[in-house]
């Protein structure tokens, strides 16, 4: 079965919308060109994974302008346990919907030329940056239908620039926030850090619409110059009524550094994808992710660093939990190309299964054309041990007590490695509520 992807949005519709949001004649080309290819490109392909089924087009594209937020502690709770309120209040950016509802940032920041604005306010006040790197590097319009669809229905999102040599001692943070249970999110997130500049951005996704059907089609661009570190952490938190398409690319030039820290507990269908280019020499990347699959939900999670430059190192670290009917697929990719010699490619993928009808599974893949590299890779998936379970439980600890604590000690290895500590935090609290 072919996926339906027919949409009620023409090149009449986007023509409107580019301009209702003031968007330059390049960007409104590029959507209308976006669109047009959509209708002849496939779908992507992810392994073991049928999407045949799934919805990519009931969804609702605009939303009512959500209310302005005047203070945190309005929020609803779910919303402000998210916030890292040590570190972001004055470096924070929430989007309800599709519209900013409270914007902050450090004024020092400000001077210093760092840019940190929604994508549409970005697009009017940066044009040439934005331009510069949008769908360039990292992810291209054509690579599948839905890349070309993100980029003629992109509807929010958010610019991060960080000028040469400036490093970012506070975090910034950004929470999207599907409030609305119909409105579809084609987010896009781009992230720069230029030359000798350092950077911890943390983003959120959030929503509560466990009925109502809608779709997420995210596509995150990060790119670090020479010398450059990025720091990007994400707690992804959709309900079970979002189908989510989560695509996030790296390009690392010489002698940078990305680091990724993700928390990947959407309660839907997930395709999430995070490709990380390590284009200069010495550069570098390490990849951790960890993710709760529970009810009838199907995910296929890849991670893939590529090696481009000498002496560059990639590091994957991958732990994941299913539970009563979910199944998950976690694809470790290290590839080195031609060149890269004295590269290094490590990668280690688990999964632990706490039912008889989850299902896990993990594939280690090396891809070497290079002599003078090495390479290393661990993957394992199995169920819980019973023994396990009986020795807690004869303790006087309940079955679900015992399989939380189960949970969290798997998962450690990886949320202990997490580099932002806000990130650890929000994902010890999303597991805790999907454990029970």
């Amino acid at each position: 079965m072919t996926v339906e992807t027919k949409l009620p949005y023409d090149k009449d519709y986007i023509s409107q919308f580019s301009q209702n949001n003031n968007e330059p004649e390049w960007m409104k080309s590029l959507r209308l060109q976006a669109l047009e290819q959509a209708d002849n490109l496939e779908m992507p392909k992810p392994d073991k994974t049928k999407i045949g089924r799934w919805n990519f087009s009931k969804f609702k594209h605009e939303a009512a302008q959500g209310e302005k937020i005047s203070s945190l502690g309005d929020l609803p709770v779910d919303i402000q346990d998210f916030i890292d309120k040590e570190n972001t209040q004055k470096n924070l950016v929430i989007q309800r919907n599709h519209t900013v509802a409270y914007a902050s940032l450090n004024e020092e920041l400000k001077n210093k030329g760092v840019i940190f604005t929604d994508i549409f306010t970005a697009l009017r006040e940066h044009e040439d940056l934005v331009k510069r790197y949008y769908m360039k590097d990292a992810v291209s319009v054509d690579e599948h239908r839905l890349t070309a669809l993100h980029a003629a229905l992109m509807n929010g999102g958010v610019f991060v620039y960080v000028p040469k040599n400036v490093q970012l001692e506070e975090p910034l943070q950004v929470i999207f926030w599907q409030e609305d249970p119909e409105a579809a999110m084609f987010n896009h997130v781009l992230v720069v850090a230029d030359d000798n500049s350092s950077l911890t951005y943390v983003e959120n996704y959030v929503s509560q619409n466990k009925e109502e059907e809608t779709v997420a089609n995210i596509v995150t661009e990060v790119v670090a110059h020479n010398n450059a570190q990025i720091s990007f952490g994400a707690v992804d938190n959709f309900a079970a009524g979002t189908t989510s398409y989560i695509n996030r690319r790296g390009v690392a030039y010489r002698d940078a550094k990305i680091d990724w820290a993700l928390g990947q507990m959407n309660d839907g269908n997930t395709v999430s994808e995070n490709v990380t280019h390590l284009v200069g020499d010495n550069s570098e990347s390490n990849a951790k992710t960890v993710s709760v699959g529970r009810g009838k939900q199907t995910q296929n999670f890849t991670a893939k660093i590529v090696h481009f430059g000498k002496q560059s190192e990639g590091h994957i670290l991958q732990h994941g939990v299913m539970k009563d009917s979910a199944t998950s697929i976690f694809n470790g990719i290290g590839k080195i190309e031609h060149g890269a010699s004295k590269s290094n490619a490590e990668q280690e993928s688990r999964v632990l299964m706490l039912s008889e009808k989850a299902r896990g599974d993990a594939n280690p893949i090396l891809l070497i054309d290079e002599d003078d590299v090495t390479a290393g890779h661990a993957a394992s998936v199995g169920r819980v041990d019973p023994l396990q379970l009986y020795y807690l439980m004869s303790r006087g600890i309940t079955q679900k007590e015992a399989e939380r604590l189960i949970i969290h000690g798997f998962l450690a290895p990886v949320v202990n490695q997490l580099p932002i500590a806000s990130v650890k935090e929000q994902l010890t609290q999303v597991i805790e509520r999907k454990v029970y």
